[in-house]
């Protein structure tokens, strides 16, 4: 069988057919109900014009319209670009021109930016609206409620064959510049993602068909929550990777730690799916609060991928927990998983990020774009070979800068620095896009960020460079506290001493009142560096109430 996303889709659901699949604010489908559904949307695409790889995007929030959409496109070789819905007018229209989209499929609360942008899609023909009770107008002329698309088609799964070569397009957060779009082949992409290679083992199916006949030879059907939007990488592959081995996959619209737990109990969940602090740290409070009464018998395993996990967060889930399987991962939408580490009790310290064990295919390149022997000591930047995009979607330029050719060897190299441990494990320090160079010394945001959430004030944190005319750049870190707490960039500095080196401590503190991140918990660099930058400086930062100036030192 070749591994077509489509086709693997289709074969689970021959598979599993009865089986419950996907859970979202209420509704309900199985693997039969999901494929009937799907193919009645596909069909109407394909009354529409749509032709194998055309582009059609997905702008909504988690719902099992999502869902059905991406599989409805794919079953035509068409690919579905995921839009995320934080973004403002400049953003969207970025990226509904650089996407080339033909159709758009949109939730109705985003109608008013569908119209204002309007300009930014020449080439879009239609357009689906899903009914979400805002009961605002219809953006477009040809705007078509999705409900009523559906019900005029069949459900027969009359489709022509597809190739391991269709395309699946992943745009990226854009936390350091505008959003871009990673090219992958189905065939790569499910080798990298979605579970033809197993990232704790390394082990890789002979044939995708193996999936399914796994997930039903278990005899177990595993029950996921994925928290991020599916604009983000992670809830897509619990969504479609998990279907390919029969599992259930619960949804939330938005972000909410006691609705969280509250479907934990509902939907007997044994895996959460979360993006780093910004979901730990809410998820934890949650379920410790005075007076929480949740059933989380059901749940075994927590596992972290694309943000900073911090070592505090993961004691606190562990000591709540005790036998629960903890684990954090690295990876990018450019090289897909990179590796993987099981998190046990009293060792969830790090010396930047995560040290794991890495994936087939996952090196780390020194400034020459050789392979690091494991133990040299020597930081480089995390490749992976083999199984990896295309590249990236209209934009060569930044295409050559990423997918490097060495000694013979195709990369996709996105910017990650890291060490290669003696044992052959990668140790994580941060992105480079981002590091901060202090008097030559290269700091890692995502290292002081851990420590600097570590002080018992601390709710949030972001860190950037800031100029300074002794040391080129200094440390920032920009803070949300806990409620009634308070913090002075002395106390910061003598709880960062303890934990980090004294030239990686921040020399600059901002309080805010919230620390601003993309919906799937990404740090919004940019958005830190307007503060950082324009800001008028104080003496002061104390309370959480509110935005003040920062101290200096």
């Amino acid at each position: 069988m070749e591994a077509n996303l489509a086709d693997l889709f289709e074969l689970a659901v021959d598979t599993f057919g009865d089986r419950e699949y996907v859970v979202a604010e209420g509704k309900r489908r199985t693997y039969a109900q999901m494929e009937e559904r799907a193919n009645r949307l596909a069909h109407h695409l394909r009354a529409q014009g749509v032709q194998p790889g055309d582009h059609v995007g997905i702008y909504a929030y988690n719902s099992v319209e999502w869902v059905e959409s991406l599989w409805a496109i794919f079953k035509l070789r068409a690919v579905w670009i995921n839009i995320n819905f934080r973004y403002v007018a400049d953003e969207l229209r970025y990226l509904f021109r650089n996407a080339d989209l033909v159709g758009l499929i949109h939730g109705r609360e985003f109608s008013d930016r569908v119209a204002q942008v309007a300009d930014a899609m020449p080439l879009v023909r239609w357009s689906l609206v899903i009914d979400d009770g805002s009961g605002l107008d219809l953006p477009r002329g040809d705007s078509v409620d999705y409900e009523d698309a559906i019900a005029a088609q069949t459900g027969e799964r009359d489709f022509a064959p597809r190739s391991a070569d269709d395309h699946y397009i992943l745009y990226t957060g854009g936390t350091t510049g505008m959003p871009k779009g990673v090219v992958w082949r189905h065939e790569d992409v499910f080798y990298a993602l979605g579970g033809g290679i197993n990232l704790t083992t390394n082990e890789r199916v002979a044939d995708p068909s193996e999936l399914a006949a796994k997930g039903l030879a278990s005899g177990f059907q595993l029950t996921s929550l994925p928290i991020a939007p599916l604009m983000h990488g992670a809830s897509q592959w619990s969504v479609m990777g998990g279907s390919f081995q029969g599992s259930k996959v619960v949804l939330v619209a938005k972000f909410d730690p006691d609705r969280v737990w509250e479907l934990v109990a509902e939907e007997k969940v044994n895996l959460l799916f979360i993006t780093g602090d910004a979901m730990a740290r809410p998820l934890i409070e949650a379920v410790c609060a005075a007076g929480a009464d949740y059933d989380t018998s059901s749940l075994f395993a927590l596992a972290s991928t694309a943000a900073v996990f911090s070592p505090t967060l993961k004691d606190q889930f562990l000591d709540r927990f005790p036998n629960l399987v903890v684990s954090d991962a690295i990876g990018s939408s450019e090289t897909g998983g990179n590796g993987h580490v099981q998190v046990t009790r009293d060792h969830t310290a790090m010396k930047g990020g995560p040290t794991v064990k890495v994936v087939t295919g996952t090196v780390v390149l020194d400034d020459d774009l050789n392979e690091l022997a494991p133990g040299s000591g020597v930081v480089g930047k995390v490749a992976r070979k083999g199984y990896i995009p295309l590249g990236y979607y209209n934009d060569p330029v930044k295409t050559a800068e990423t997918f490097v050719v060495a000694n013979g060897t195709r990369y996709s190299m996105p910017g990650d620095y890291a060490l290669v441990e003696a044992d052959g494990a990668v140790t994580l320090l941060g992105r480079g896009s981002v590091s901060i160079n202090s008097g030559g010394e290269k700091i890692y945001p995502e290292e002081v960020e851990a420590a600097v959430k570590s002080h018992p004030a601390v709710w949030d944190a972001t860190v950037v460079g800031a100029p300074d005319e002794r040391w080129g750049q200094k440390v920032v870190a920009i803070t949300s506290l806990r409620e009634g707490a308070s913090l002075d960039l002395d106390g910061l500095q003598a709880h960062c001493r303890t934990v980090i080196a004294g030239y990686k401590v921040p020399r600059v503190l901002y309080v805010v009142g919230e620390v601003q991140r993309s919906p799937s918990g990404k740090p919004d660099y940019r958005w830190a560096a307007d503060v950082a930058g324009v800001r008028p400086a104080a003496t002061t930062a104390t309370t959480a109430t509110g935005p003040t100036g920062p101290a200096a030192s």
